[in-house]
């Protein structure tokens, strides 16, 4: 900036506000140029990124046009930046781990990046009064956004470089696949870090295979994925998890008295984490298994309820599937040809009219057949749940009260829930066997193992 104040008065609050929501609107229009000049400052600051790639600086140059476009809407909606709107970066930071560059060269490059920007406030601000009282408005918030970014990027790299220093070594991934072939290890490094990870002759656990699916199943985001599969705690010891191939390959050890549904619950979160950051996942989680000699069984189950899931991924874990549930899952067009066509009529009318016969019979069924029981569930009158059995009775010849009946008409049910929204729209799917939490969702395919 060159040249002395303009000698107007100093301006009011809403000017100010106004002179500040013009130059963040003029940044936003040049923020291409903007990471240009962020890139050639790196290259001329920064000796490791003078004779990059043209690949890397071009990853250096998206990140940087995404961060001055977060940070430009952070201002504009005079908020708090939040981990959600800066979650693109944790890739991007592992990737330089991954590319060499020292973290003080990574953290300088923000610094560099931040001060183009800051300079480039100051030249839109201008020469008037209420232009730079505007741009001091900025430099605060500004601090804080890229304080709180270069932590996260630090946090990432650094945690990419412990998963690299735990899982380069060999010995884990020979581990691995000495579990998946049902021997355990009896000597050397290999039984060290199955000690390291809770892995002993009795010791309960699950196999979780994962595969990244969607345009971003890059090594970098399977590398991701790993490393946060790896936090996944439920006893005392971290996940053994490594990278085989296209897949992703864990063994979380509950340990005594472990849960395997507070495992499901934190594998869920770390998918939904995940897909936050762009990594969307497609997670297999086995039944709990005891020792070495049933760990290739236990992978090719959680490899074989990969199918289960969307083309958006998802988490299908056989611990929250009941064997009613998972029969249903695996049931045939045959299976469905068997079941009574009134009892088809029903269900196919009854989901048209929003599916209240439908819950009637399993609100009944989880109640015992207690008809109160099940009324109050779904909050109705006796006389209310009393007709609607009387109406199933009458389309389908099956009296809810008789065992096998209602076994009929809720096999009838789980047959319709997993059929493909195209034959069944709005269908509701089997939420225990996924981290979908709505009724609708996309047509179960297969996720083929690699």
């Amino acid at each position: 900036m060159s040249g002395g104040l303009s000698t107007g008065t100093l301006t009011g609050a809403d000017t100010v506000r106004t002179e500040r929501s013009r130059i963040l609107a003029e940044l936003l229009t040049i923020v291409d140029e903007l990471a240009d000049r962020a890139v050639a400052a790196m290259r001329a600051e920064i000796p490791a990124y003078a004779d990059r790639s043209d690949d890397f600086l071009a990853d250096v140059r998206e990140q940087v046009g995404r961060h001055y476009r977060t940070k430009l809407a952070v201002l504009l909606e005079e908020r708090t930046v939040t981990f959600g709107d800066i979650a693109f970066s944790r890739r991007a930071s592992m990737r330089r781990a991954r590319a060499g560059c020292t973290l003080a060269d990574y953290i300088n490059a923000f610094r560099v990046g931040q001060q183009v920007f800051w300079e480039a406030v100051v030249a839109h601000a201008g020469r008037s009064v209420a232009g730079q009282e505007a741009a001091l408005t900025l430099a605060s918030p500004l601090m804080r956004y890229c304080d709180f970014a270069s932590t996260h990027a630090a946090n990432a790299y650094m945690e990419y470089q412990r998963y690299a220093a735990a899982e380069s070594v060999q010995a884990s991934r020979d581990l691995v696949e000495l579990l998946l072939d049902g021997e355990a290890p009896t000597r050397g490094p290999q039984l060290a870090t199955a000690h390291a990870h809770g892995l002993g002759p009795e010791s309960p656990l699950a196999v979780v295979a994962a595969v990244v699916v969607g345009g971003g199943a890059e090594a970098d985001a399977r590398h991701a994925a790993c490393a946060a599969i790896a936090r996944t705690v439920v006893g005392r010891h971290r996940t053994l998890a490594v990278v085989r191939r296209s897949e992703i390959v864990a063994l979380p050890v509950l340990g005594p008295g472990g849960d395997p549904g507070e495992l499901c619950d934190r594998l869920q979160a770390v998918q939904r984490d995940l897909a936050d950051e762009g990594i969307v996942l497609a997670m297999g989680i086995s039944t709990v298994v005891e020792g070495a000699a049933d760990v290739p069984r236990a992978f090719q189950e959680a490899r074989a309820v990969l199918e289960f899931l969307p083309e958006d991924g998802g988490v299908a874990a056989l611990p929250r599937i009941s064997p009613f549930e998972y029969m249903a899952l695996r049931a045939d067009d045959t299976a469905r040809h068997l079941v009574d066509p009134r009892v088809l009529d029903l269900l196919e009318e009854d989901r048209m009219r929003g599916g209240v016969l439908t819950a009637t019979i399993r609100a009944f069924a989880a109640a015992d057949l207690n008809l109160r029981a099940a009324a109050e569930h779904l909050q109705i009158h006796h006389n209310t749940a009393q007709y609607r059995l009387r109406r199933i009775q009458q389309r389908t010849g099956r009296n809810l009260r008789h065992i096998t009946d209602l076994v009929d008409l809720l096999v009838a049910i789980a047959l319709q829930d997993v059929l493909p929204p195209a034959t069944n729209p709005g269908r509701e799917r089997l939420v225990s066997a996924t981290n979908e939490e709505d009724e609708t969702g996309g047509v179960p395919s297969a996720h083929e193992s690699r």
